[in-house]
């Protein structure tokens, strides 16, 4: 596995790749965890290189504390990159991927950044858009994956993609979760053991039979500050607080016909 520290050094690396070669891509922004190794794994299997990127973007962060606080793990983060048998692992400064200052960005206003995350993280897409097209168009891969527990993301990334024509397939992956049906997530280590929980309550809730209302009430109800429980795009999505942790999952809305 080669690491790669400079955008000079990968686009000469990237420059020596056969044109035949097809390249599996996997943006992330550190403290990896199985979810994230997960989509490592399919990238390898289902591309001949296969490419990560660890860089923890600013420009994604509605407070700046969050961002300062984001935990830094690059020793374990490799440690699971080597498992995963990734070949190249770029890993970015942010005066190189900022070098203008984040004066030239994406902003969109494409309906679905206009609800749920959109409302509760204003600039959060504009931000991540901005950061996958650099990465996008420094890694120029056949395929690029990304999780579904992010789904207005995932959905997102592929509408930005066609809209600039790029020549990428973006792959929705399942989400990866615990035995108790929490999503994978590093925030939830952050979770107390009576936090944990009552966590684990909340895909048992979204796969329920009942409304939106109803799985807010029942949230609420066990303790949780909730920002929103909706059911769009065939799916039910929640955004909730415990403690000072937010956590955010979505499933198949599973309509009896």
């Amino acid at each position: 596995m080669k690491i790669i520290r400079t955008v000079e050094s990968w686009k000469k690396i990237r420059a020596s790749f056969p044109v035949s070669k097809s390249i599996g891509y996997v943006a992330t922004m550190g403290n990896l965890h199985s979810g994230h190794e997960s989509l490592f794994l399919r990238s390898k299997r289902e591309n001949e290189i296969s490419i990560a990127s660890l860089f923890i973007n600013p420009t994604q962060f509605n407070e700046k504390v969050d961002y300062e606080r984001y935990p830094r793990t690059e020793e374990e983060d490799l440690e699971i990159l080597k498992r995963a048998e990734v070949d190249y692992v770029l890993i970015p400064l942010r005066e190189e991927m900022y070098h203008d200052e984040y004066s030239f960005k994406i902003h969109t206003t494409h309906p679905v950044s206009l609800v749920m995350e959109g409302v509760f993280r204003p600039g959060h897409f504009d931000g991540m858009l901005t950061v996958v097209l650099k990465l996008l168009m420094l890694v120029r891969p056949k395929n690029a994956y990304f999780g579904e527990k992010d789904y207005q993301q995932l959905i997102l990334i592929r509408e930005m993609a066609k809209a600039y024509f790029l020549d990428v397939n973006i792959v929705g992956c399942e989400t990866i979760r615990e035995p108790s049906g929490l999503a994978l997530s590093s925030r939830n280590n952050l979770l107390t053991k009576d936090e944990k929980i009552s966590a684990e309550n909340i895909n048992k809730m979204l796969r329920s039979k009942m409304s939106a209302n109803e799985i807010k009430d029942s949230l609420v109800n066990s303790g949780f500050e909730v920002e929103y429980v909706e059911k769009l795009m065939e799916r039910v999505f929640v955004a909730a607080k415990i403690g000072n942790v937010r956590l955010i999952d979505n499933v198949v809305d599973k309509i009896e016909l």
